[in-house]
């Protein structure tokens, strides 16, 4: 399975979000994108986006401020 590394550490909000999107279009479905990012206000936006988007959350850490997001792309719709 494919998984791809996206550093945004000092990127502020909507940014981690945004790039995060433009990575997952690139990528085929069920690939993973791990997502390095710094601002406290990802959390909740990488939750709400994997809500409206059906891309699945599969882990979440936080350490020494850095927050690292394990997404994997979803199904394409048939």
């Amino acid at each position: 399975m494919s998984e791809t590394l996206l550093d945004v550490q000092g990127l502020s909000c909507p940014l981690p979000v945004l790039k995060a999107n433009k990575a997952l279009r690139g990528l085929p479905p069920g690939a993973r994108l791990t997502v390095l990012a710094t601002d406290p206000a990802s959390v909740k936006d990488f939750a709400a986006f994997c809500q409206e988007t059906g891309h699945e959350l599969v882990s979440f850490a936080e350490a020494d401020g850095v927050y690292r997001y394990v997404l994997r792309k979803r199904a394409e719709p048939a």
